[in-house]
């Protein structure tokens, strides 16, 4: 029996080689191509088998519609509450977009009836007049400044809508639910939460008559 030749390796007889075609010990065999050939096998905890041993060709129907381990349970959970959590974002995303969408398109659309609050000399100056505009679900009110110009706002505050209450002698209208505070003249915000103006109500004077004829509606 001749010797092997310089730089030939044999393996170990002693060690048994793993019989699977993805190890790093099949390499030097006879005939077998190298470990980059070949793909990784599945983990075994990822391959599905029929609780019964039998082949996938003899399982009923519900099982080949519902092949799923076990072991492979979490995995699909999070996966299916992945597409959930993003088909649910996507949907109220679309719904406040078409929220917003038609009611620009309302107000475009439609006009406001004028409504009358009070005759001019029912309101002296530092006085307050309450109504509803532009329904009766609407609270409003309308103030007479002390330099005598006429101010009206919607009465909702515009951090939690509670009711607010105009302070013509301070200049101020304090909401007391939070202790926010808005500007009597220009109805934005100076203290407490409030982050926007109170919607202006805007007035038009007719004849002896003071009317509420459009709600202008402010970010800033």
């Amino acid at each position: 029996m001749s010797e092997p030749e310089h730089g030939d390796a044999m393996p170990d007889p002693r060690e048994p080689v793993d019989p699977r075609i993805d190890t790093m010990a099949r390499e030097g065999l006879t005939g077998t191509a190298p470990q980059s050939l070949y793909q990784p096998l599945a983990a075994s905890e990822h391959i599905t088998r029929p609780p019964d041993g039998r082949s996938m060709d003899e399982q009923p129907a519900w099982r080949m519609d519902f092949p799923i381990d076990w072991t492979q349970d979490l995995h699909v959970a999070r996966r299916d509450f992945t597409k959930f959590m993003v088909l649910t974002s996507g949907a109220f995303t679309a719904g406040q977009f078409w929220i917003g969408l038609k009611s620009l398109l309302e107000a475009a659309g439609e006009r406001l009836i004028p409504k009358r609050i009070a005759a001019l000399v029912e309101i002296p100056e530092g006085s307050i007049v309450t109504f509803t505009y532009p329904t009766d679900h609407d609270p409003c009110f309308l103030v007479r400044s002390p330099s005598g110009r006429l101010i009206a706002f919607s009465q909702k505050c515009t951090h939690l809508s509670c009711s607010v209450l105009p302070r013509p002698a301070d200049g101020t209208i304090h909401c007391p639910c939070h202790e926010g505070y808005f500007d009597l003249e220009t109805g934005r915000p100076i203290a407490g939460p409030p982050p926007r103006p109170l919607p202006r109500i805007a007035l038009e004077v007719r004849g002896d008559d003071i009317y509420a004829v459009d709600v202008e509606l402010r970010t800033t």
